[in-house]
């Protein structure tokens, strides 16, 4: 290749062919990754929370690197379909074309302009300017380190908000349970140093929440030596602690009703484990005709009755109590809660047994919905084909009695047949497809 340009070599044709074909797909890909960030749980709990701290900061300069994102795609997109149109020209490139494609796919031709370039600072720490020139090497460079900050930000506040709020919600739940039990036996702030824990434990708790929601990133610790997205663990120090105290106080609680009233405390816990299994089994048993007249084709396991020997046993305990024979009720008891606690685990299994199908059907159901849209966004809604397919499997799925595995195969087909359709759908050069820029709310 004896001629040479402002760029360097001029490319031929088959040089500037596997250009572009690798050009396309990295063009693919960044936007698959676009999309799916703008679709991330994160990203839109962030878009509409009232943020504060480390948080607030970093998501404003989030938000500016993902609208930053946008516009260097958009140019990207743009520098793509001029040098498509420009091959598209001949079939046999002239060496005019050639010179203007060589420089297109290897030269600075990529202008972002406007305020978008200064939304976000340059590589190398300065201000962004009102408008930058790129190599389309480059500006992909670019995008992956925004793109790799922004996700990095987003998950790791997702991540914490999906682990401590409901780590702190059950806390919260068992410590509610905790204060019923130490007022009823005379544990009271002010009264007992329990009582103060306890209040305490309520004041930090309520604190930690409403700091781990307003800003998740000050409880996020990084992984070391990680640059994955992401890398890293919510910190769960003070929630940590707190629940270590929470037990310590329960322990103390518990303590004093092992002094006071034990056996009466210990009856009354076996009658409410018992109670749970019965309810447990209840509706274990309407769950099943529930499940047998909407699912066919299906082993629903039968469920058994409440243990009477269990119940008599607990009738002999109270007898026991009540005669003050604590030689005879030490060993019953604990025999008896063990028991129950086995009869409960059985009651759960079985329960979660008996809906499995309805669970099945549930996420077939999903399944099919979400296959559905995703094909209606990439413009495929109206392909006959799937139509017909999409309402097979959904007749069969919200039919009673369902047949699981029929069902089953008819949303398999479905997502065999999507994948084809868009394995051999012909894409215009230059055309992208559609792109949700409006955010969550629309």
């Amino acid at each position: 290749m004896g001629d040479t340009g402002p760029t360097g070599p001029v490319m031929d044709r088959d040089e500037v062919d596997r250009a572009l074909a690798r050009l396309g797909a990295e063009h693919e890909a960044i936007e698959t990754s676009l999309l799916a960030l703008q679709d991330h749980a994160g990203r839109r709990l962030l878009e509409g929370a009232e943020l504060t701290g480390v948080t607030a900061e970093r998501w404003s300069a989030a938000e500016a690197s993902i609208t930053l994102l946008w516009a260097y795609f958009d140019a990207y997109t743009g520098a793509l379909r001029t040098a498509r149109e420009i091959r598209s020209r001949r079939r046999w490139s002239s060496r005019e074309d050639l010179v203007e494609l060589t420089e297109l796919l290897r030269g600075e031709a990529v202008t972002v302009a406007g305020s978008a370039a200064a939304t976000a600072p340059a590589p190398d720490g300065r201000p962004g300017r009102l408008s930058e020139r790129y190599t389309l090497a480059s500006l992909v460079e670019r995008m992956n380190q925004l793109y790799a900050t922004s996700l990095d930000m987003v998950v790791a506040a997702d991540a914490v908000w999906s682990a401590l709020p409901a780590r702190i919600d059950l806390l919260a739940a068992e410590l509610r349970r905790t204060r019923e039990l130490a007022h009823s036996v005379g544990v009271r702030p002010g009264e007992h140093p329990a009582g103060d824990d306890l209040e305490r434990i309520t004041r930090t708790l309520t604190r930690l929440r409403e700091q781990v929601v307003s800003d998740p990133l000050a409880f996020w610790t990084p992984a070391q030596g990680s640059s994955a997205p992401g890398g890293g663990r919510p910190d769960t120090t003070v929630y940590d602690r707190e629940a270590r105290a929470l037990e310590e106080v329960r322990r103390e609680i518990e303590a004093v009703l092992a002094v006071r009233q034990d056996a009466e405390q210990r009856i009354v816990r076996l009658r409410d484990v018992l109670s749970r299994a019965d309810r447990t089994l209840a509706e274990a048993r309407t769950a099943r005709g529930e499940v047998l007249a909407k699912i066919a084709a299906t082993e629903v396991p039968v469920v058994g009755g409440p243990p009477i020997v269990l119940q008599e046993q607990l009738a002999a305990a109270a007898e026991y109590r009540r005669h003050a024979q604590w030689h005879r009720l030490s060993p019953l008891l604990e025999s008896l809660e063990e028991k129950a606690e086995d009869e409960l685990l059985r009651a759960r299994e079985s329960l979660t047994a008996v809906t499995a199908p309805l669970a099945v059907r549930a996420e077939l159901r999903g399944r099919l919905d979400a296959y559905k849209a995703k094909m209606a966004r990439l413009g495929h809604a109206e392909d006959p084909e799937l139509a017909e397919k999409y309402e097979k499997a959904r007749r069969m799925l919200w039919s009673a009695p369902c047949d699981l595995r029929v069902a089953e195969q008819a949303v398999l087909r479905y997502q065999r047949a999507a994948a084809e359709l868009l394995a051999t759908a012909p894409r215009v050069p230059g055309q992208a497809g559609p792109v949700d820029r409006t955010g969550p709310g629309a």
